[in-house]
């Protein structure tokens, strides 16, 4: 049922269960996992004014989501990893529909009852509004 698994991380410590969820789906499901991370584009700026700045993001980036995939290749999973710059929910659903993913599997943080209407600018209510294909959130 679910061949690609995209999973979008943001490389901070709250990304264990998602990491854990994924892990376990993509053995079940025998698929293909391609782990992601965007960094946050500075709005306004254009890239290339930053290019030192940046370059040095997307290259630690890449050097945790390798520790990361070597997890899921011990487990026998296929993994690879994409970075990227830019708006995440924006690269989020792009990455999604280019690599025809089956599944998002991406984490979420609570949300207030009395406050439920603030989570709509969530990077996972966007991704969850905006992807075609089905999104599992982890919390």
């Amino acid at each position: 049922m679910f061949g690609r698994i995209l999973v979008p991380i943001d490389l901070s410590d709250r990304n264990a269960r998602t990491l854990k969820v994924a892990l376990a789906l993509g053995r079940e499901a025998g698929a293909s996992v391609t782990l992601f991370h965007v960094v946050q584009q500075v709005p306004g700026l254009a890239a290339g004014e930053m290019r030192a700045f940046y370059d040095r993001l997307l290259t630690v980036s890449r050097q945790k989501l390798g520790r990361t995939a070597k997890v899921f290749a011990a487990k026998g999973i296929t993994v690879r990893c994409e970075v990227c710059v830019g708006e995440p929910a924006r690269e989020i659903v792009r990455t999604a529909a280019r690599w025809r993913a089956d599944v998002i599997v991406m984490g979420s943080h609570r949300v207030d009852p009395k406050r439920r209407f603030a989570a709509w600018g969530t990077t996972s209510y966007k991704v969850g509004i905006l992807c075609r294909c089905p999104i599992l959130l982890v919390k």
